[in-house]
């Protein structure tokens, strides 16, 4: 019964909020280009993709990897904890890596090694972190992996904390802007990301202490790349991931995340190049401002002047929406959907989604103020109704579990318990006599024929579902497969036999099933 009424809601709300669009929307902007592998910029409020080359193809990212190891640490840990450096997360990195000349036995607090992990770039300081939080970097790098699957990443896979060379060690711009937006939703990450330098405490190395600089170029002002409105990233290099870049930048009360994967010494100018684009043709504001479709949720919704249920305890939550500079609320299309992600409110209800010929530009939360589960769609029992209503339950006595508090709404036998009143008929007015029928003429349309209208609804949006979801699994399944082809043909390249590379496949899909992760980093 949950199911049904949820189904329900849905098609009243895309039927009665979201008429279809009435014509084609402008054209989505399309002027830039970048010489980088892979490449995105987001709008980081509303998580809408402005730009992407090779959205999901998979590149490794070398150290903008550290952007979700600082988030990890940012919430499992308090700043002031000591952290005490280990031989083996001094020692095992890569030669010539990154480093702020930490050594064995020093003794950082969480919010030292934080700036010596984001400004320095310091592997040490990554691997420190890692046991610290996990007790391993093995067991740190399935923390990442669940963490990132918690932001909704689905093309990534993490195996070390620092992002040094490892054949699974991989993620997506896709997934790289998802993890961006969510660490500048920390206000300590920002504070401690976009510092221009920090001073180390003393260490065997550095008996008077250190100082730590930015390395990124578009937040330094005394640089030629830097750029207006940069507020934070992360730079990376490895010889397999080529330059890496992720970039935070905010213009016109809109913050925008740009990624650069498996870039050729164009990074900057590629990040440029999509940051413009973003500010020049975009804008982004509150689903409020925009869209007031959302006022009828206050009051009874009505198909045809008939009352189909009170949805006054439901809300929207404030989301933001993204949109061309030449296009318009009116240019969107809006559904509803029941697939809430793990990030949903615990009083959501469903997720109201705007796309823009067919690209998602910001969502929001329909939530349940009450809190409750379960909204009545249909009331069973009008207000005010009694034994006086000549329109009665045809099963004498069933009691209406939506208003009797003895009654138990899990109960699938509660509707004919023989405690109940009288009930008005679903569709019957609430308001007035109720032997007024609607309209004037005094004609009443039969209850059975919106039950039959319901059901034919509901009929028509499951087999549309279905549909779709067919198609879906589809996609994803060649789009796993052309993944899986591309990355093999890049180990050929790097000397990677087919042989080998199915065994790693086949290593890596025995740790799934086995619930681990990672792998042991090499380096």
């Amino acid at each position: 019964m949950k199911r049904i009424l949820s189904l329900l809601l849905t098609v009243i709300l895309t039927l009665s909020l979201f008429p279809a669009a009435a014509y084609a929307a402008p054209g989505w902007p399309a002027d830039v280009a970048i010489e980088a592998d892979g490449g995105i910029v987001m709008d980081a409020d509303s998580g809408a993709v402005l730009f992407g080359k090779n959205l999901h193809e998979t590149y490794y990212p070398a150290s903008i990897t550290k952007v979700l190891t600082a988030l990890i640490v940012l919430e499992h840990c308090s700043l002031d904890e000591e952290v005490t450096f280990s031989y083996d997360a001094v020692y095992n990195v890569e030669s010539g890596s990154s480093n702020a000349g930490i050594d064995e036995g020093d003794v950082l607090t969480v919010r030292d090694c934080l700036y010596a992990l984001l400004l320095q770039s310091a592997n040490e300081a990554a691997n420190a972190l890692a046991e610290h939080v996990s007790g391993s970097r093995e067991a740190f790098a399935e923390l990442m992996n669940e963490t990132a699957a918690s932001l909704g990443c689905q093309d990534s896979h993490f195996a070390n904390p620092s992002g040094l060379n490892d054949e699974n060690h991989y993620t997506s711009a896709y997934d790289m802007a998802l993890i961006c937006r969510a660490a500048i939703q920390n206000p300590m990450f920002l504070e401690i990301d976009g510092a221009r330098y920090y001073d180390l405490p003393p260490t065997r190395n550095y008996p008077e202490g250190s100082t730590v600089y930015a390395h990124h170029a578009m937040l330094l002002p005394s640089r030629s790349q830097y750029y207006e409105g940069a507020f934070g990233g992360k730079t990376g290099y490895t010889s397999l991931a080529g330059n890496t870049l992720v970039t935070f930048a905010t213009r016109n009360d809109m913050t925008l995340v740009a990624v650069v994967l498996n870039g050729h010494q164009t990074h900057y100018s590629d990040t440029k190049a999509m940051l413009d684009f973003g500010f020049a043709n975009f804008h982004t504001a509150p689903i409020s401002q925009l869209d007031d479709r959302f006022s009828t949720l206050d009051s009874d919704l009505s198909i045809g002047g008939i009352s189909v249920g009170d949805l006054s305890d439901l809300s929207l939550e404030e989301g933001m929406i993204t949109l061309p500079l030449s296009a318009s609320i009116g240019d969107a299309d809006v559904s509803v959907t029941y697939q809430l992600d793990g990030l949903a409110p615990e009083n959501a209800i469903a997720q109201v989604q705007y796309t823009y010929n067919d690209r998602l530009i910001g969502s929001a939360y329909l939530l349940n103020r009450t809190g409750e589960e379960e909204i009545p769609l249909i009331p069973l029992e009008s207000p005010g109704a009694g034994a006086s209503d000549p329109v009665t339950d045809p099963a004498a006595g069933a009691s209406n579990p939506a208003t009797d508090p003895a009654a138990d709404a899990s109960d699938p036998a509660a509707g004919s318990s023989a405690d109940a009143g009288p009930q008005t008929a679903p569709g019957a007015i609430s308001q007035g006599n109720p032997e007024t029928p609607p309209g004037e003429d005094g004609f009443s349309v039969p209850v059975f024929v919106w039950v039959l209208a319901a059901v034919a609804a509901l009929a028509a949006a499951a087999a549309a579902v279905t549909v779709h979801l067919r198609r879906e699994r589809q996609r994803r399944e060649e789009d796993r497969r052309r993944r899986e082809e591309r990355r093999r043909q890049r180990l050929r390249e790097i000397g990677v036999s087919d042989e080998e590379f199915e065994q790693m496949m086949a290593a890596r899909r025995a740790a799934r099933q086995s619930g681990r992760g990672g792998r042991k980093d090499r380096s």
